[in-house]
């Protein structure tokens, strides 16, 4: 007889709830079951569920349990320490990874959905999984990825406030954190994360900041297999040694390669539409840049498209990626190169680098001249070289 084992995942977290008499985790994990049910067609099933939880939200509860479905603050500030993330009417271009860092993905996901099915004392601890590269290389939307894949709710640690000004209370707010993660049907992504993870060796760092390593050590050692964390951070050389060994699942990200700034450009600038040949060299003027940078540089061009009511072309994105390859380390961006300079040098720098892609008609739309001009001003150039 073939067993129905789409729902064990949930059962085992009531089950371990009930068992701890902690009465919020089997309150969320049974809504949580409800709600699987009735997408699997089990409407039936998932309305005697609920009907359980309204004939029992009025009945007496330890008075030490908090209704977890309000979330953990600072006790000082009462800063939030969380944002919950609306996947569900969340619209984005889909993630731009290489294969060998998909696979990495894949695999977490793959494990996340069967972990508590798992019997082994070798794999007792949270899932976890850990995030490092530049800025804006796309970590916080791998994070709603494996969010969406998994088919649970995002919660991001608000690190602003998880550090407290009164620096006892940090690691209080730490515990109030994972407490949370415990109780609830959720992924929860630290981003910043060196932000409380620093070397513990750091001789500049406070006594009491120390401490907060090891408090955030301990808590996550004390999360169940129900839990999956997620951590981000553009610093992974700040993090201490004993934080990565909590981590089994890590994920280099780098800035995206031309192949990947291509499907970039493609994804982030509809509606407006350039051609393959235009995404081309749109993709060569941007290395160095992140993902991040790229949508930024579609966002002013569709803010401009949509106020003027007017196409937008080459010429248009050139000096906007000009703009925003500004405040780069030296060298990083190519088209930094090219700030202030005028036509003249502009084109032999582009014909240097490749004259088949930056033939003189790829120049004129670039700089919004004619062709016969773009000729005219190389030849000059070279002339005057010469």
């Amino acid at each position: 007889m073939n067993t129905d084992i789409r729902f064990i995942n949930e059962l085992v977290r009531i089950v371990n709830g009930a068992l701890r008499l902690d009465v919020d985790k089997v309150r969320n994990y049974t809504a949580f079951l409800a709600e699987k049910l009735e997408t699997a067609g089990e409407k039936s099933s998932a309305d005697r569920l609920r009907k359980l939880l309204e004939e029992t939200d009025n009945q007496l509860r330890p008075a030490d349990v908090r209704f977890s479905t309000t979330l953990p603050v600072d006790a000082e500030s009462r800063f939030p320490l969380i944002e919950h993330i609306k996947l569900k009417t969340l619209q984005e271009p889909p993630v731009q990874l290489l294969q060998s860092q998909w696979d990495v993905v894949n695999e977490f996901v793959s494990v996340a959905k069967s972990y508590a099915l798992l019997d082994t004392t070798e794999l007792s601890g949270a899932l976890s999984f850990l995030m490092y590269g530049p800025p804006g290389t796309g970590k916080s939307r791998v994070a709603r990825h494996i969010a969406k894949e998994i088919g649970l709710e995002l919660y991001v640690a608000r690190l602003d406030g998880l550090i407290s000004s009164y620096l006892g209370s940090t690691s209080k707010n730490i515990r109030a954190l994972f407490d949370f993660a415990a109780k609830t049907p959720c992924v929860l992504f630290l981003d910043e994360f060196d932000a409380i993870a620093k070397l513990r060796g750091d001789s500049q760092e406070l006594g009491e900041l120390k401490r907060v390593v090891n408090s955030f050590l301990q808590n996550l050692d004390t999360l169940g297999r129900q839990s999956i964390v997620l951590a981000a951070t553009n610093h992974e050389t700040l993090l201490d040694t004993a934080v990565w060994r909590r981590f089994t699942y890590r994920l280099a990200l780098q800035l995206p390669s031309s192949e990947q700034r291509e499907h970039m450009w493609a994804d982030f600038i509809e509606p407006i539409h350039f051609s393959p040949r235009d995404l081309t060299v749109l993709a060569d003027l941007s290395e160095g840049f992140s993902g991040s940078d790229i949508r930024e540089v579609c966002a002013r061009l569709k803010r401009r498209h949509f106020s003027t009511g007017k196409p937008i072309y080459l010429k248009d994105a050139f000096p906007v990626l000009q703009n925003l390859a500004i405040g780069a380390e030296d060298g990083a961006r190519f088209i930094a190169r090219l700030a202030n300079k005028e036509a003249p040098d502009i084109v032999e720098a582009l014909r240097e680098r490749d004259q088949r892609l930056y033939s003189f008609a790829m120049l004129g739309e670039l700089l919004g001249l004619s062709k016969a001009t773009v000729h005219r001003v190389s030849k000059l150039e070279g002339e005057e070289r010469g």
